[in-house]
């Protein structure tokens, strides 16, 4: 594993257990792939009535990209914050994450940057199988100067 939990928790602004991802397996220039098991945690601050739902990969995808920032950034300053702006062709392919029994793998790629925003498309997998896909516009914050 190239960069772990602790690793990730001092690289973006998710803290504690709202912190997802538990280790970066590849990473360049214009992609990221993760790993992560807080699916199973009880404790899990996205597990609503005993479950979570599939659509809470969207947040295990949006936390890989702004890793994926952050790295590409250097990972010495903190990135320019970035807000889900809006997301397309999102497919799911199951109904929750608590009952996938192993790690999730969690992709990012950089389709498009400018100034102002980017593109990532993402996709959440286990054992080779998609679980979650699609594409998402991300705002970023204008830098002070």
């Amino acid at each position: 594993m190239l960069i772990d939990r602790a690793g990730i928790a001092r690289l973006i602004p998710h803290a504690g257990d709202m912190c997802l991802l538990d280790g970066v397996l590849i990473w360049g220039e214009a992609r990221i792939e993760c790993v992560s098991s807080t699916h199973r945690w009880v404790g899990n601050p996205m597990r609503r009535d005993g479950q979570i739902g599939i659509l809470c990969g969207v947040e295990y995808a949006a936390q890989a990209m702004a890793l994926h920032a952050a790295l590409a950034g250097g990972g010495t300053e903190a990135p320019r914050r970035g807000y889900l702006a809006s997301l397309r062709a999102v497919c799911c392919h199951t109904d929750r994450l608590d009952a996938i029994p192993g790690p999730l793998l969690v992709e990012a790629e950089r389709l498009l940057g400018e100034a102002g925003g980017v593109i990532y498309g993402f996709a959440v997998r286990h054992e080779g199988g998609l679980l979650l896909s699609g594409r998402a516009a991300v705002v970023l914050e204008q830098s002070v100067a």
